[in-house]
């Protein structure tokens, strides 16, 4: 039945124009990995730091999370699995990895989801918050990438972790000193995620002419990449709260000066130093190392800069 819908959903899509494709592309662009990460940093460098912190939890909780069930699950991409089914050749870049769940369906329950269950903020904010999950969930069966179950399951998924993501850092708050346990949990967690992805076993099957359809291996890729941006994150969120402390309570010029510096310096650590440190650690340990450093950056060393530069008087205030 999930192929059949997808099949319904192509023809439509064959027979609606570029139009509607093109919104649902947007769509789905606002939903993917450093697209989200990239906004919830701002968030947190510049709109809030506390709500910053609970989406940038929540958010790498999701990717582990993600991570786990498609190496557990190893369901093929539609495509493998009928051939019938033809997807837009712009969503194929970002569909990578095992098809179940859908990393975009939880990219958007972790921020936008994130959003629409915090009931502090206004009313009709949340609900178009949630109408922009459903959209970027739907665009992945309109665009052929993943098909029903995968959309459910991911953003359903997705808006569990951030509801426990909220009540585990409300805990912590009243419990201070416990959130190094938190961290070292899930740490933990996460390294464990990593050694079962690496040494699990993966489906071997093969086409007619005798080609494996599809890496198991490679497809952990997406695996590591959450477990690295995890322990990222764990780090920078107990070292920023011991060491740093930012705060976002300043002026609009102070918040334009920290958009436009974060966002120059996280293309330049993306652009330029990770593709060094891939080059130099090769395999899963790469990529864990890459995410690490990415999240690290987010989370700990850029706030610790602008504390510092901002000690300024121009800045201060």
């Amino acid at each position: 039945m999930d192929i059949d819908i997808l099949l319904i959903l192509q023809e439509f899509r064959n027979g609606a124009g570029a139009c509607l494709t093109d919104f649902m592309t947007k769509m789905s662009f606002i939903g993917e990995m450093n697209t989200v990460l990239i906004i919830i940093a701002l968030i947190y460098w510049c709109v809030s730091r506390e709500f910053g912190q609970y989406l940038l939890m929540g958010w790498s909780g999701n990717r582990v999370v993600n991570g786990l069930l498609k190496v557990t699950a190893c369901v093929y991409r539609p495509w493998i699995r009928d051939v019938r089914i033809v997807p837009d050749s712009d969503a194929l870049a970002a569909a990578t990895g095992y098809s179940f769940p859908s990393g975009h369906s939880m990219n958007a329950a972790s921020l936008y989801g994130g959003g629409a269950i915090r009931k502090e903020l206004p009313k009709v904010l949340r609900i178009v918050l949630g109408a922009i999950v459903v959209l970027i969930a739907f665009s992945r069966n309109f665009l052929g990438v993943h098909t029903p179950q995968d959309i459910l399951v991911g953003a359903g998924a997705g808006l569990l972790v951030m509801w426990l993501t909220s009540k585990l850092i409300a805990w912590a708050d009243k419990n201070p000193g416990k959130d190094i346990l938190v961290m070292c949990v899930g740490i933990a967690a996460s390294v464990a995620v990593a050694v079962f992805a690496a040494v699990k076993s993966y489906p071997m099957d093969y086409d007619a002419a005798g080609n494996l359809l599809v890496d198991g291996a490679k497809m952990a890729n997406d695996t590591y990449k959450g477990v690295g941006w995890c322990v990222g994150f764990l780090t920078g969120w107990i070292l920023e709260k011991r060491y740093v402390k930012f705060s976002t309570d300043i002026p609009l010029t102070t918040r334009i000066t920290r958009l436009t510096i974060g966002l120059l310096s996280y293309y330049a650590v993306s652009l330029v130093l990770l593709p060094l440190v891939k080059s130099w650690i090769p395999g899963a340990g790469g990529t864990i190392a890459y995410c690490f450093i990415q999240m690290f950056y987010v989370t700990f060393i850029f706030p610790l800069c602008i504390k510092h530069f901002e000690h300024a008087p121009a800045l201060s205030k």
